[in-house]
């Protein structure tokens, strides 16, 4: 079987299995958020944190319970980093240094998981599990909350109530992610990935040399970081290291775990706003996005100039020879259209229209299908500049979802469209201007300026991946991306929020021969357009700077 065959087959298993999923698992989690019903173990949980999960919130207490969880949350991991030398299972590893906790704390706790350390050098197993691995449950949780608060919005009416986040947090792991983690563990052991609690291992390379080893807890950690859209890995090579992804199988397996979430909301708010072609509607933009990202990115490795790369088949540099160009290729776009920032390859090895291309996946917000909880947010955000766009052309008042999109809530939602973008370019002009950057690039020119860009860009869109080359272990990187990090997670769900309580504050307006249909594959068209627009007039100068011109030259 030719390559080419074998991706486009490999693609196509994903599609299929993608929308088999989509309608069940979407209802299974909007019945999770609908019902009324606490199970024994979140009762528990309740009773230890002291909250009532049948009160209602409206959207400030609401937000005070996401801040307050996730301040928490990052000071316990910083602390754990912070005396990990005294922990049990260190493996002998120092604590980490205050900067690179910080980094680290902000890092997981914002479901980013950029990582300017190596896991098999610096983490023990107490770091690891009880540090790392807790925080990409919860963070993916917080998401998915607040994405579900947003859906209530929409579907309420004249309380402004948005339901509890305590409830929302909890039945999101347990009901949700902890066991699907189990079944994926489960099937990636039996594929070969490790799962232990031992030592470092000392091993005899067939060079001679010695090597230490560090196994781990790894499946179970692949798992959530995947279907959190985490990316956290276990190991400094990540998804490429055969202990956390052995084979082809595993690979596909790792794939389809990072989009099931975010692919199966749509579904989720169409069946808690009561109409599942909206839901249709979205998905089908998340898709056409990410469909046409990956023909793309596929294509321009297959074609990649030089003699050594079309002798090869096409660039294989920085690729694992077990997944190829197309399985690279397919994690890659997968991993920075979500928030995941998981990598099996070496995106800095891309060729430079590629790497462009994966900078737009993270730049259009991760929303295609975005990370989880964030994409359906993010698009939702998206859809309500879309419906006022088309307002004004037509010179209606805009509506969406029976609710007025006013002066009150276009303002929120062209606050969260400034925050990223805003993250994003300031932090790469100080990187730059002040020499931080420049000094951490591994490349000079264009291609130098990317990893910067990406780096900035990962790290304020809650990614997490990175071009290899670039150096980020510095202070003031470890600060800065820090600081982007959570930002970038956090001002955004203030003003997503704000809109939901707005919305839910709004008594219905009655469909009219003059609403837009946004149920329709017009809308969608004019979603994907009002995305594509938006980003590309936000971040083309920089784009030119970097991948545009590195393509461009070659």
């Amino acid at each position: 079987m030719s390559p080419v065959l074998a991706d486009v087959l490999q693609v196509t298993a994903l599609i299929v299995v993608l929308a088999l999923v989509h309608r069940p698992f979407g209802d299974y989690m909007a019945a999770v958020f609908s019902s009324r019903k606490h199970l024994r173990v979140e009762k528990w949980i309740y009773r230890a944190v002291g909250a009532n999960p049948d009160t209602e919130m409206r959207w400030p207490a609401y937000l005070r319970g996401v801040l307050a969880f996730s301040a928490v949350s990052v000071l316990f991991l910083y602390l754990i980093l912070r005396i990990q030398d005294r922990l049990p299972g260190s493996l002998g590893f120092a604590a980490i240094t205050p900067d690179q906790a910080f980094n680290t704390a902000a890092s997981f706790t914002s479901n980013t998981n950029w990582q300017s350390y190596s896991g098999e050098a610096d983490m023990g197993h107490v770091a690891q599990t009880a540090g790392l691995a807790v925080q990409n449950f919860v963070s993916a949780a917080v998401g998915i909350a607040v994405a579900v608060a947003l859906v209530r919005g929409f579907a309420r009416s004249r309380i402004g109530e948005l339901g509890n986040f305590w409830a929302d947090l909890v039945r999101g792991v347990f009901r949700i992610l902890i066991p699907i983690s189990v079944v994926a563990a489960i099937v990636l052991v039996a594929t070969g990935a490790v799962q232990n609690f031992a030592g470092i291992d000392e091993i005899t390379t067939v060079t001679g040399q010695t090597q230490s080893i560090s196994p781990g807890a790894v499946a179970s950690q692949e798992a959530i970081k995947d279907l959190g859209t985490n990316g956290g890995g276990y190991f400094n090579a990540n998804s490429s290291h055969p202990f956390e992804n052995p084979n082809g199988f595993s690979n596909l397996l790792t794939i389809f775990l990072l989009l099931v979430i975010p692919f199966s909301l749509p579904r989720t708010f169409g069946r808690m706003v009561g109409s599942v072609k909206q839901g249709y509607a979205i998905v089908a933009a998340m898709a056409t996005i990410w469909f046409v990202g990956v023909v793309l990115v596929t294509w321009t490795e297959f074609a990649h100039p030089g003699t050594a790369s079309q002798l090869a088949g096409g660039a294989m540099e920085g690729k694992e020879q077990r997944f190829g160009e197309g399985a690279s290729s397919l994690f890659a776009v997968s991993t920075t259209m979500t928030s995941t920032g998981s990598v099996n390859s070496f995106h800095d090895s891309y060729s430079g229209l590629s790497g462009g291309v994966l900078l737009l996946g993270m730049m259009l917000g991760e929303i295609a299908p975005g990370g989880v909880g964030s994409g359906l947010y993010g698009m939702l955000i998206m859809a309500v500049i879309a419906v006022f766009i088309a307002g004004l052309m037509v010179g209606r008042t805009p509506e969406y979802l029976g609710k007025k999109i006013g002066t009150r809530q276009i303002k929120y939602a062209a606050c969260y469209i400034l925050i990223t973008p805003a993250l994003v370019l300031i932090g790469t002009a100080v990187a730059m201007a002040t020499g931080n950057g420049e000094s951490s690039m591994t490349n000079t020119g264009s291609h130098g300026f990317s990893e910067v860009l990406y780096a900035y860009t990962s790290a304020s869109n809650n990614n997490g991946s990175a071009f290899a080359g670039f150096g980020a272990n510095t202070g003031f990187h470890n600060t800065a991306l820090g600081l982007c990090m959570l930002l970038g997670r956090f001002l955004p769900m203030v003003f997503v929020l704000a809109l939901a309580g707005s919305l839910a504050e709004q008594k219905p307006v009655p469909e009219t021969g003059g609403t837009l249909r946004t149920d329709k594959p017009l809308f969608t068209g004019l979603l994907v357009s009002t995305i594509m627009i938006i980003t590309g007039l936000t971040f083309f100068p920089a784009l030119a700077l970097g991948p545009l011109a590195e393509g461009l030259a070659a």
